[in-house]
C-alpha cells in the first residue's frame, strides 16, 4: 500500500492507507489512461470531468492530491486552482497543460500550482511526480532543527514558518525552496540548480522557479520590489541573504 499524507491542522504525518488522487479532466481517453495507470500504482483515483464537478468533489472528500487539467469546459482550470488554494492552501496541485500554454501554466504556478506535466506526456512520469509530491509532503523532515534568520524562522519538522511572529501561508512548493535557500545563506544558486535540488526536475521549464521566487518575495520582503533577503544574481539565478548577524 502507498503511504498517505494525513491533514491534520497544518501538520502532515504519514499513514499506511492509500493515497487518494482527484483527476479532473474533460477528455474520456487521458481519464481512462491516467486513471488506469495510477491505479496499477496503487492509488485510489476519483475522476471529474470538469471543474465545478472536481471543487464539488473536494468538498465531498478532500483528496492527497489534484492533478488539473488546465483546458477545461465551463470553469477554467486556472479558476479551479484559485478555489482549491483559497481553501485548502497545502493541498498539492499538478497541472496537465498543452505544450503551447506557457503563460497559462506560469499563471498556473503563480496561483498555487505545485507542478506540471505537459501534454503529450508519459503516464509513467505523471505517476512519478505525484509519487514525488506525496513523498515530499508526507514524509516528516529528519531535520528537527528550526532554520532562523532574524524575525523569520522555518520549522522543517512541522513545516511552518514564521515572520515576525505571524504564521507565513505557503505552498508546499514555497515552503521547500525557502527552507534550501535558507539552509544555504550566501550561496548563488541558478535556475537549473534550484530546478534540481527543490524540484527534483534534471529539467524543465525554469519560469517555474521565477514564478516561485516572485511569490516568496511577496511573503518574506518588506518591498518585494527590491528583495532584500532572496537576491537576483543577474547571469546567474538566486542567493539568499541573510538579515541576522552572524
Amino acid at each position: 500500500m502507498t503511504a498517505r499524507p494525513t491533514w491534520a491542522g497544518t501538520r502532515l504525518r504519514s499513514t499506511f492507507v492509500t493515497a487518494r488522487v482527484l483527476l479532473v479532466e474533460d477528455d474520456a481517453t487521458v481519464r481512462d489512461v491516467v486513471t488506469r495507470y495510477l491505479g496499477e500504482a496503487g492509488y485510489e483515483v476519483t475522476e471529474a470531468v470538469d471543474g465545478r464537478a472536481g471543487l464539488q468533489s473536494t468538498r465531498d472528500r478532500l483528496p492527497d492530491v489534484v492533478v488539473l487539467d488546465l483546458m477545461l469546459p465551463g470553469m477554467s482550470g486556472l479558476d479551479v486552482c484559485r478555489a482549491l488554494r483559497r481553501d485548502h492552501e497545502r493541498l498539492p496541485i499538478l497541472m496537465l497543460t498543452a505544450l503551447g500554454e506557457e503563460r497559462d501554466r506560469v499563471r498556473g504556478l503563480e496561483l498555487g500550482a505545485d507542478d506540471y506535466v505537459t501534454k503529450p506526456f508519459s503516464p509513467r512520469e505523471l505517476v512519478l511526480r505525484v509519487g514525488s509530491v506525496l513523498r515530499r509532503l508526507g514524509a516528516p523532515s529528519s531535520d528537527s532543527g528550526q532554520l532562523v534568520d532574524g524575525d523569520l524562522r522555518l520549522d522543517p519538522g512541522a513545516r511552518r514558518a514564521r515572520l515576525g511572529g505571524r504564521e507565513l501561508s505557503l505552498t508546499g512548493r514555497e515552503f521547500d525552496l525557502l527552507a534550501f535557500l535558507l539552509a544555504h545563506p550566501g550561496r548563488a544558486f541558478t535556475r537549473a540548480e534550484l530546478l534540481a535540488q527543490v524540484w527534483s526536475w534534471e529539467f524543465g521549464d525554469q519560469s517555474t522557479v521565477t514564478v516561485h521566487v516572485r511569490r516568496l518575495r511577496e511573503k518574506i520582503e518588506i518591498d518585494p520590489t527590491q528583495p532584500k533577503r532572496i537576491a537576483t544574481i543577474w547571469g546567474t539565478g538566486y542567493r539568499y541573504d541573510p538579515q541576522s548577524a552572524p
